[in-house]
């Protein structure tokens, strides 16, 4: 395996169309667009296989729930050799607005405990990642888990769709292309305006 692109979210039907979950939403997309099923359950993980520019990358639902996300990681970027440079990895933001992307080439897990984990398992926080914007919520009192946890309304469903969609996108021009080529075409974009605070997330 050339890549190892990592799909964050919680099993289980209760968590399905949840923020936290925009990660297996972008996973079903690329599936979808593949002609590929995500469905063999290996290392802690419903795994399946694409090509991308003549790579072979291994796609990954963690099965562990989300603070444990690294376990899945570890096992199957150990497993096939894959280095933390070509571990990429799609998670939830909720310091974005809904549908905004950021990619970046490493960094902190910046409050989410997935990412929080991953970094842990591979003992480094340099590996890619593509952060797709959820928004938080506008009232401080509300609960944060609640909130990630809490499906998307109706009205933000084309929002979120869109937002899945560049995600995949701007997943396949990074393994493809570059980090940079990537964050030239898809950060900052879509999304409403910015919240004045960062919010962190379980």
């Amino acid at each position: 395996m050339d890549w190892l692109l990592v799909c964050l979210g919680n099993p289980g039907r209760e968590y399905e169309g949840t923020r936290h979950n925009i990660g297996f939403m972008a996973a079903d997309e690329l599936a979808r667009r593949e002609g590929v099923k995500i469905n063999r359950l290996r290392y802690r993980a419903l795994a399946g296989e694409i090509r991308a520019g003549g790579q072979r990358v291994l796609v990954i639902k963690p099965q562990t729930y989300m603070n444990l996300s690294g376990e899945a990681v570890k096992l199957a970027g150990g497993f096939h050799k894959i280095p933390p440079d070509r571990v990429l990895v799609i998670s939830d933001d909720v310091s974005l607005p809904l549908g905004k992307l950021r990619v970046r080439a490493g960094g902190s897990a910046g409050g989410h405990n997935g990412l929080k984990n991953i970094i842990a398992h591979l003992g480094t926080d340099q590996f890619p990642r593509i952060r797709v914007g959820v928004g938080a919520p506008e009232h401080p009192e509300h609960e944060m888990v609640d909130w990630v946890i809490g499906k998307f309304s109706p009205a933000e469903k084309k929002t979120v769709d869109e937002a899945v969609g560049r995600a995949v996108d701007a997943a396949l021009c990074l393994m493809t292309h570059s980090v940079q080529e990537a964050q030239n075409r898809y950060n900052c974009a879509g999304g409403g305006p910015a919240k004045a605070h960062e919010a962190k997330q379980p």
